[in-house]
């Protein structure tokens, strides 16, 4: 008699199951994401009957009442524009982020607000001690009784504490920690984390607590895991930023309570992460004075405009091959930007290096910065200082024509209230703009309009 097999195969990304290693997920199509587990029983999965204990009924849509799901607020301003207004209760919260960049810190003190005021909250940490917990609560500050420790790793056991205290708002340290005996893989594996994830969120759902859990991310900068996880939990939330620099920026990547891609801005202090309520003076801190190639763009991070500094170093190359490096930006789209200044302004730029930096540490991928990004590198190339007061955005297309962005008369008065006194923008969105009270607006049609002004 043939033998039971006792491994299977999970795709990282999508959490396909196959009885053997195949080069392409076929639900994901994604290569060699294949990764062997021990397989398990076909009793053991999570049962899919709601925790709240009763067998749930169709409801009509119209019976649905949203005063039972208030937002609870953070008291954390930065935080709670990124989450859309507060913590919905019954959500399921993924944080992500490098090591040391200060995931814990963050929801240890979103743990004290929400205690103080009068919420139940329930800390689950699989990484620390509550001495080492204690050490790090004391730096943040004075803590309420309303917040329960726990350090356990045994899903069973988080499951039953969860259900016996009822807590507001329970937080997960960390969901590769977490591990249920019936699963023979170990920790942090797909099958285990997939598992956790998916009796956390009938936990959340059946129950109404909201729930927050952390998850380390790999080299790639992605969450570790299957990335099924993504797809199950409620919002993702990343933070970015070197962890040995004081900036830390939370990023919305996924938010099925508000709008993604909304950011928060943190500084790292001995207290703990503090807000930066402006983020265009934060991001524009440090800005040198008289220098080429250093252009103020504006761009738009969900609902909020962000100033930042761009600089460009262009300069001859004594190589074969220039070099081309971008920081805060898509690499492709520098080259694709310097191709245009090339063929339609006629700049002998093939054979120069070319360096852009985003200053602050932020990272960019909206077009509306190009023509930031194209002034710079003309200013830099040419040694031609462009005004300081100067703020600067627009997309360029390929034939050199400068388009229209969105959301422009939020950017000229983020502009105006920061001081600048002059604003090139693209001529489509000038002609909708009202004149801002000290500040003057250009419109131009085509990258060539807008470097005759440097």
């Amino acid at each position: 008699m043939a033998k039971g097999k006792t491994t299977v195969f999970f795709c990282q990304s999508c959490g396909y199951e196959s009885s053997k290693w195949l080069g392409q997920c076929p639900g994901c199509r994604e290569w060699n994401t294949m990764v062997e587990e021990p397989a398990r029983a076909g009793g053991n999965r999570a049962s899919a009957v709601s925790h709240a204990g009763k067998a749930e009924e169709p409801t009509s849509l119209s019976r649905v009442d949203l005063r039972e799901g208030k937002r609870m607020t953070t008291h954390i301003a930065e935080l709670d524009r990124v989450l859309g207004g507060g913590i919905v209760p019954g959500s399921l919260t993924l944080v992500g982020g490098d090591p040391g960049i200060g995931k814990s810190t963050l929801l240890l003190q979103v743990c004290r607000h929400m205690a103080a005021d009068g919420h139940k909250l329930l800390y689950i940490s699989g990484e620390e001690s509550l001495q080492q917990i204690k050490l790090r609560a004391n730096r943040i500050g004075e803590f309420s009784d309303n917040l329960l420790l726990l350090c356990e790793t045994s899903l069973e056991t988080v499951e039953q504490t969860i259900k016996k205290q009822m807590p507001a708002v329970a937080v997960i340290d960390s969901i590769q920690t977490m591990y249920r005996e019936e699963i023979s893989s170990a920790p942090g594996s797909v099958s285990q984390v997939r598992e956790s994830t998916n009796v956390l969120m009938q936990l959340a759902k059946g129950l109404g607590i909201s729930i927050l859990i952390v998850g380390h991310v790999t080299k790639e900068g992605t969450v570790a895991g299957p990335r099924v996880l993504e797809h199950m939990v409620d919002t993702v939330l990343y933070f970015e930023g070197d962890r040995h620099a004081s900036y830390r920026i939370l990023r919305g990547v996924k938010n099925r309570f508000g709008s993604t891609n909304e950011i928060g801005v943190f500084e790292m202090k001995e207290e703990g992460l503090a807000e930066v309520e402006n983020a265009s003076e934060f991001m524009l801190s440090g800005k040198p004075e008289g220098a080429s190639g250093s252009v103020v763009s504006c761009s738009m991070e969900g609902t909020r405009p962000v100033l930042l500094e761009i600089q460009a170093l262009v300069c001859r190359s004594n190589f074969g091959i220039p070099r081309r490096q971008a920081t805060g930006m898509d690499l492709n789209r520098l080259n694709l930007l310097m191709a245009v200044l090339e063929k339609r302004l006629n700049l002998q730029m093939s054979d120069c290096d070319a360096y852009v930096n985003l200053a602050g540490g932020i990272r960019i991928v909206e077009p509306a910065i190009d023509l930031g990004v194209a002034m710079a590198a003309v200013s830099s190339f040419k040694n031609r200082v462009v005004d300081g007061k100067t703020i600067v955005f627009g997309e360029i297309g390929l034939s050199g024509e400068v388009r229209g962005v969105s959301q422009a008369d939020k950017r000229v008065a983020e502009a105006s209230k920061l001081g600048f006194t002059t604003c090139v923008l693209p001529a489509a969105n000038a002609v909708q703009i009202k004149e801002k009270a000290g500040i003057t607006v250009i419109g131009v049609k085509t990258v060539r309009d807008a470097i005759d002004l440097i």
